[in-house]
C-alpha cells in the first residue's frame, strides 16, 4: 500500500494515530486506499512532480477539512477527492474514445470508482463534476462544489511547487557550474 505522507502545505503528517485530524480522515478513506486502482495512480504524474495519488490525497484531505469547518458531509467529500480522478491513463499521451480529456475523464473516473466501491449520491455528484465550470451543469450539492474548488486549489499549489522546484535546481546547477563543483 501506498505511504500516507502530508497533503501539500499541510503540517499534519496523514499517518499518525496521535493527531485528531489523521485518524478521522483515515477513517473516512482506509478502504479506498486498499484499492489496487487507487494505488496505481501513484504510476501517473498529475501536475508535473505530483503524482496523481498524491494530487487526490491533496484534494481528499482538504475537501475533509472544509467540510468539517462548514458541518457538511466531509466523509463523502474526503471519499470523493479520493476518488474525482480515478482513471489509469496518461491524459498527455493516451486519447480516450470519451473525447476531451477535461470532460470526459470525470465520468471515467466515476465508472471506475462505481466498479470499486459504493458510492452515495453526494460521492457521485463530487467526481462526475469536479470539473465544474468545464462540465457545464454545476454540482448539486455543497460537498461537490467544495471537491471542485479544492480540486482547482490543490492543482494551484502542484503546479506552483512544481515550478519554483525547477526553477531552484536551475539556479543550483548554475551555481555549481560557476563554482566548479562537481558534486
Amino acid at each position: 500500500m501506498t505511504d500516507l505522507e502530508k497533503a501539500i502545505g499541510s503540517k499534519v503528517y496523514l499517518g499518525s494515530y496521535q493527531d485528531f485530524y489523521a485518524i478521522e480522515y483515515n477513517d473516512c478513506v482506509s478502504d479506498l486506499l486498499l484499492i489496487e486502482e487507487v494505488q496505481k495512480l501513484d504510476e501517473y504524474n498529475q501536475h508535473l512532480k505530483t503524482t496523481r495519488f498524491q494530487h487526490s490525497i491533496n484534494v481528499s484531505y482538504y475537501s475533509y477539512l472544509v467540510c468539517k469547518f462548514l458541518h457538511c458531509d466531509y466523509r463523502s467529500a474526503a471519499r470523493a477527492g479520493l476518488l474525482h480522478d480515478l482513471f489509469l491513463y496518461d491524459w498527455r499521451v493516451d486519447k480516450q474514445p470519451e473525447g476531451n480529456h477535461a470532460v470526459a475523464h470525470p465520468i471515467v473516473a466515476l465508472r471506475n470508482a462505481q466498479k470499486a466501491v459504493t458510492l452515495n449520491k453526494i460521492e457521485q455528484d463530487a467526481i462526475v463534476k469536479h470539473m465544474w465550470p468545464l462540465t457545464f451543469v454545476p454540482p448539486r450539492y455543497k460537498e461537490s462544489f467544495v471537491v471542485s474548488m479544492m480540486d482547482k486549489y490543490c492543482a494551484g499549489l502542484e503546479v506552483a511547487e512544481g515550478l519554483w522546484q525547477k526553477l531552484y535546481d536551475k539556479r543550483r546547477k548554475h551555481r555549481k557550474v560557476a563554482t566548479g563543483d562537481a558534486n
